[in-house]
C-alpha cells in the first residue's frame, strides 16, 4: 500500500503539473503555492490524526528545508547572474555587435541565420540564455528589416541557439546550475559535489555543432516566413482598415470638448492616435487639449464603427490613406514602433485598461500579435502574456521611457539610448574574472557570481536602482518555491517508489536505453511545463534509479540536465520560445514542425555522449 505522505507528494506534484500547463495563474504563485502546500503538511495531517481521520502525522519538509530555496546557492546564482547580464547590456556592445553584423551580412539570409546563430550561442554561454534573448533580440529584428529578411527566419534559431549556448557553461542557464544544486544535495555522499563551471563543455559544444547545422540546413527550410520582410509597419499588422483620418465639423458637437472625455470615454471601440491642427502634428498626450472645428484626427477603429462615429459625433472622413509614412509626419523622428511584454513584467496578466497603458506610457496601442494570431480591435480587456507585440504610437520622449523600462522591449535599436560605452571593458572583465574563479575553484560560483554583481554597482556599470530591475523575480520566485519539492520527493520515499517502477522495465532496457527514456521524459516534461519544475521532479527520480542499477548517477542527471535545456516543440517550453512567438508571428504548429526532428536528434546525440563524456558505468 502507498503511504500517505507519498500520496500527499503525489498530488501536491499533479496539482503543480495542471497549474503550470494551464497557467490560470503565473509559474511562480504556483511554486509559492507548492511550497505552502510542503509546510502545510505536518500541521494539516497532525490535526486530522487528532481526530481520527488519519492514523499518524507526517512531516515532508522542516521549515527551514521549506525556506531553504529562497537561500539556496542556485537561486542567488540565478539572481546574481541577472545583474551580470544586465551590467554587460548597459554597455552597448550587443548593439555596437550588431551594427558590425549588420554590415558583414550585407542583406544575406544566409549570412543573417549564420551569426544570428554564431553569435548567440557563444554568448548564452557566459551570460543567462533568456537575457541573451532579450538583449539580442532587437538586434536581431534590425538586422532582418535591414536586410529586407523575413524576421520569423531568424527569430526562432534565435531562441534555439541560445539553448544550445545555455548547456556550453554552469551559468548559461538557471537550469543548469540549479540541477547542480539538485545534485550536490541528492547525489550519495561519497558522489555529490556541485558541477564544474565548464564540465557541460564538451558534450554542449557539440550539440552547438550539430544544432547549428540543422538550424542551418534543414531547420532554415522547415522555419516558415509568417513575416513578409518588413517595409511599412501598418502593413505587418494588416491595419488598412482599421486606420483612419477624420476632420471635426464646425457643428460637431465634440467642439470645444477635451480629448479624454471626447472619443476615449465613450463606448464606442476607438483610439485617437494623432492630432494635426494647424499642420503640425501632435502625440500623446492628448487628453487635455481642446477640439477645435478643422481638427484631423487619426484613429483606430473598425469600418462599422466609423460608419456610426461620424453619423453620431459630427465628423467627416478624409479621403487619405494612413500608413506608416503618415503616422511617422510628427515633429519627432519615428513614432511607430513595435514593443514586446518581456518576461516578468508586470503587465503580465493586466489588461491595456487595467494597467492605465496609455496613460502611463503616454503611447496608444493600434493593435497586438500573439503568435500569428492578431488582434486590432477591443484590445482594452485582453489579458496581456510574455512575448504579445504591441504596435505602439508614441513620441519620441515616450518611445524613449519605454525603452528603459524593464517591462517592455522594443524591437528595434534607438539611436540616443544612453550606452555606458565607457565601462565595457570594466564589465566584460568582470563576468571574465567571474567565470574564471568559479572554474578555477577558487571560489564558489555563487560566491563569484555575488561579488560580481557588487562590482557591477561599485564600478559603476550599473546604478544601485538598476540592480532590482535587472532581477527576473518571476524566476527566483519560482525556484525558491520549487526546491523544496525535489527534497520532499525524497524524503517520502516519492521518487524512490518512481524509480522503482523504471527499474522494472530494465530488464527490457538497458541503462544506455533508460538513460535516453530520462532524457525524453523530461524533455517531453519540460515542453508542457517550467524547465526548472522538470529538473526538480526528474532528477531525484534519475538519481534513484541509478543508485538501483548501480550506474553513475551524474550520466542520469546529466540526461535530465540537457533535455530540461533544450525544449524546443512548444512556444511554452522554454523562455526565450515563448519572448519570440509574438515578434516572429509563429503558430503553435511551427514549434513542432521545426523543434520535433531537432528535439529528436538531440535525444541521440545526447543519450550517445553521456557515456563518452560522463561515463554510464561506476
Amino acid at each position: 500500500m502507498i503511504a500517505p505522505e507519498v500520496l500527499y507528494v503525489f498530488a501536491v506534484i499533479l496539482a503543480a503539473l495542471v497549474l503550470f500547463v494551464t497557467e490560470p495563474v503565473p509559474v511562480d504563485i504556483t511554486a509559492i503555492g507548492v511550497l505552502v502546500s510542503l509546510l502545510l503538511a505536518g500541521p494539516v495531517t497532525a490535526a486530522l490524526a487528532g481526530v481520527g481521520l488519519l492514523s499518524a502525522p507526517f512531516e515532508l519538509v522542516t521549515v527551514e528545508q521549506g525556506l531553504s530555496g529562497f537561500a539556496n546557492p542556485a537561486t542567488l546564482t540565478v539572481l546574481a547572474m541577472f545583474v551580470l547580464s544586465e551590467g554587460v547590456r548597459m554597455t552597448g556592445i550587443v548593439q555596437r555587435l550588431g551594427a558590425f553584423i549588420s554590415r558583414l551580412t550585407e542583406g544575406s539570409e544566409s549570412k543573417q541565420l549564420g551569426a544570428t546563430i554564431g553569435v548567440v550561442g557563444p554568448i548564452s554561454g557566459l551570460i543567462n540564455n533568456t537575457a541573451a534573448v532579450a538583449i539580442l533580440l532587437p538586434m536581431v529584428i534590425d538586422l532582418a528589416e535591414r536586410g529586407r529578411t523575413s524576421p520569423s527566419k531568424l527569430l526562432l534559431p534565435l531562441s534555439y541557439a541560445s539553448m544550445f549556448g545555455g548547456t556550453l557553461t554552469l551559468i548559461g542557464t538557471s537550469t543548469n546550475i540549479l540541477a547542480s544544486d539538485l545534485y550536490a544535495t541528492l547525489a550519495p555522499a561519497d558522489v555529490a559535489r556541485q558541477f564544474g563551471m565548464f564540465e557541460f563543455l564538451p558534450l554542449g559544444s557539440v550539440l552547438l555543432v550539430v544544432g547549428s547545422l540543422y538550424l542551418l540546413t534543414v531547420g532554415r527550410w522547415l522555419t516558415p516566413a509568417r513575416i513578409e520582410p518588413r517595409a511599412d509597419l501598418t502593413e505587418e499588422f494588416r491595419m488598412a482598415d482599421y486606420l483612419t483620418e477624420v476632420v471635426v465639423r464646425e457643428d460637431s458637437p465634440l467642439v470645444g470638448q477635451r480629448v479624454e472625455t471626447a472619443l476615449t470615454e465613450t463606448e464606442f471601440d476607438v483610439d485617437i492616435v494623432q492630432l494635426v491642427r494647424d499642420n503640425r502634428t501632435f502625440l500623446e498626450p492628448l487628453g487635455q487639449k481642446e477640439i477645435r472645428a478643422g481638427d484631423v484626427f487619426a484613429v483606430r477603429t473598425d469600418r462599422a464603427t466609423l460608419v456610426e462615429l461620424l453619423d453620431v459625433e459630427g465628423l467627416d472622413l478624409v479621403p487619405e490613406v494612413v500608413d506608416e509614412a503618415e503616422l511617422e509626419g510628427a515633429e519627432d523622428a519615428r513614432n511607430l514602433v513595435e514593443v514586446i511584454v518581456a518576461p516578468g513584467s508586470s503587465l503580465v496578466g493586466e489588461s491595456l485598461a487595467s494597467a492605465s497603458f496609455r496613460q502611463r506610457y503616454d503611447a496608444t496601442v493600434l493593435a497586438f500579435r500573439r503568435g500569428g494570431e492578431l488582434v486590432r480591435q477591443r484590445m482594452d480587456r485582453i489579458p496581456l502574456r510574455v512575448g504579445d507585440t504591441l504596435l505602439v504610437q508614441a513620441g519620441e520622449a515616450s518611445i524613449e521611457r519605454i525603452d528603459a523600462n524593464r517591462n517592455l522591449i522594443l524591437a528595434r535599436e534607438i539611436e540616443t539610448h544612453d550606452w555606458r560605452r565607457s565601462r565595457t571593458p570594466v564589465a566584460v572583465g568582470i563576468v571574465a574574472l567571474v567565470v574564471g574563479l568559479a572554474a578555477a575553484d577558487v571560489l564558489p560560483i555563487v560566491v563569484s557570481a555575488l561579488a560580481g554583481a557588487l562590482a557591477m554597482v561599485v564600478t559603476g556599470c550599473l546604478k544601485p536602482g538598476e540592480v532590482y530591475d535587472a532581477v527576473e523575480w518571476d524566476v527566483i520566485f519560482l525556484l525558491a518555491g520549487v526546491i523544496p519539492l525535489g527534497i520532499a520527493m525524497q524524503t517520502s520515499g516519492a521518487a524512490g517508489l518512481i524509480a522503482d517502477a523504471v527499474v522494472a522495465g530494465a530488464d527490457v532496457l538497458s541503462p544506455l536505453l533508460l538513460l535516453g527514456s530520462f532524457y525524453v521524459v523530461t524533455a517531453l516534461l519540460t515542453n508542457v511545463i517550467s524547465n526548472n519544475a522538470s529538473v526538480v521532479l526528474m532528477i531525484p527520480v534519475a538519481l534513484q534509479v541509478a543508485a538501483t542499477l548501480g550506474a553513475n548517477p551524474l550520466a542520469f542527471a546529466m540526461a535530465v540536465t540537457f533535455a530540461a535545456s533544450t525544449a524546443f516543440m512548444t512556444p511554452v517550453g522554454y523562455q526565450t520560445n515563448l519572448f519570440v512567438y509574438g515578434p516572429g508571428g509563429y503558430r503553435f504548429s511551427d514549434y513542432v514542425r521545426v523543434g520535433a526532428p531537432l528535439q529528436a536528434i538531440f535525444a541521440v546525440v545526447t543519450t550517445l555522449g553521456i557515456p563518452v563524456f560522463f561515463g554510464l558505468g561506476l
